[in-house]
């Protein structure tokens, strides 16, 4: 029997590695859709599990979407997931043209564009903070003084990822710099770089995610995470934790508010995340939606601590298989991110935990002799660890005793050295 073949927009990074080798343990054979580029980073381990690969150009979705489907006709393809944010739109619109499960091609914009998320949430009736999209300088005085922004309140680029250019504004004064600061956000394949901010009501309450898993339409729920950011301007993730358990009604407040919004983002077969705002009253406001698997690792969460094979579940929902989500394990898992205490050169790195008994996963992205930063988005971790047990409070002690045996040397400036290579990931079987 020959089984479909899969094809994977992207195939970099942990995820998206695990999502691979998932597929390739199970028959299937499996195709990336890369870049020149990007497919040089790959490792001699990813390249062994791929079948082929076809390298395309991002910046041009049209041209892309034809020759990813003839490339995946030609291939038997039967399946199409990416676990990159920049290209959930690509994916729906290539799902449709192959006629395979996926997500709504007339929708998928909703997940990408934040101003069209926020009219999308408006009209489905999401309750979602008040935004208005500006375009100068003189719109964007306008909007603060809109009574249904106030201070502080949150300025944000149009289609950014990780947490970059984000920036919580609690005078006037600085939210021209920080209106700045979101133009100049560029993502992955030239998007971004667009005049237009959001400026947003600023969401009081406790932040949390929820990931979903949805199969024709019907959304299972599969953790809520409990997400550590730091305070001040930046609102940088440090790290993620789950199972959350909420109180009933409060747990099915947020349900019905993420059920709403994965339902405006036309997400109909596939992973979803969403970022949630819980208040004092207890009451759930959504702030964002990802048609895609978390990242920061929440898939190697997910199946440390509740023993769901979120890998295989994807790859399930993408053939239109029913995914087995019911959860085998009560256990408990937490990521924690390494970051910078200030920027310059990195000049050392020790005390890095290694995967053993209750850390399944470690990965390292930075380089002694490269330039760090402090953290203002997601995209200067140094690193990460997984730690996972059956106690909630023993695993969260052991993350923390774990991270403070990190020692990170910086010299301030930014002066060019020999940059050596960084380790790479280590995830346990």
């Amino acid at each position: 029997m020959i089984l479909p073949g899969v094809l994977l927009l992207d195939a970099a990074g942990p995820e998206a590695g695990l999502l691979t080798a998932a597929a390739a343990a199970r028959g299937h054979q499996v195709h990336a859709a890369t870049t020149a580029a990007a497919y040089k980073g790959y490792g001699p381990e990813l390249k062994g599990l791929l079948a082929g690969h076809i390298n395309t150009d991002f910046t041009r979705p049209d041209r892309a979407l034809d020759e990813l489907a003839a490339y995946a006709r030609c291939r038997g393809v039967g399946a199409v997931l990416t676990v990159n944010e920049y290209l959930t739109e690509l994916a729906a619109h290539l799902c449709t043209e192959l006629q395979v499960p996926g997500n709504d091609p007339v929708r998928a914009g909703v997940a990408r564009d934040k101003a069209v998320m926020a009219g999308a949430f408006t009209a489905a009736g999401v309750r979602a903070p008040y935004t208005v999209l500006v375009r100068d300088d003189l719109e964007l005085r306008a909007a603060l003084k809109d009574p249904g922004i106030g201070f502080p309140c949150v300025v944000k680029p149009l289609a950014g990822a990780g947490s970059a250019g984000v920036t919580v504004v609690s005078d006037p004064v600085d939210a021209s710099a920080a209106a700045d600061v979101a133009r100049a956000v560029v993502g992955m394949y030239g998007s971004g770089g667009d005049p237009g901010v959001l400026v947003q009501a600023y969401a009081a309450g406790t932040e949390y995610s929820v990931e979903s898993l949805t199969q024709v339409g019907a959304p299972t729920h599969l953790a809520v995470t409990r997400k550590q950011v730091t305070g001040g301007a930046s609102r940088v993730e440090t790290g993620h934790s789950l199972p959350l358990h909420l109180p009933p009604a409060i747990e099915a407040a947020v349900y019905r508010e993420v059920e709403a919004a994965i339902r405006a983002a036309g997400i109909w077969h596939g992973a979803s995340h969403t970022e949630v705002i819980v208040g004092a009253d207890g009451r759930c406001t959504v702030i964002e939606i990802g048609a895609r698997l978390a990242a920061g690792q929440i898939g190697v969460l997910i199946q440390h601590a509740l023993g769901v094979d979120i890998w295989t579940a994807l790859l399930d929902v993408a053939l239109g298989r029913p995914a087995a989500l019911a959860p085998t394990a009560r256990g408990y898992a937490t990521v924690r991110f390494v970051t910078s205490p200030r920027a310059g050169r990195l000049t050392s790195l020790s005390g890095l935990p290694t995967v053993g008994p209750g850390v399944p996963f470690a990965r390292w992205r930075a380089a002694v002799g490269s330039t760090v930063h402090e953290p203002g988005a997601n995209g200067h971790r140094l690193g990460s660890f997984v730690v996972t047990g059956p106690d909630a409070a023993e695993v969260e002690k052991r993350a923390d005793a774990l991270r403070r045996q990190i020692r990170i040397g910086v010299e301030p400036g930014s002066r060019p050295a020999q940059v050596r290579s960084a380790s790479t990931s280590a995830i346990a079987p």
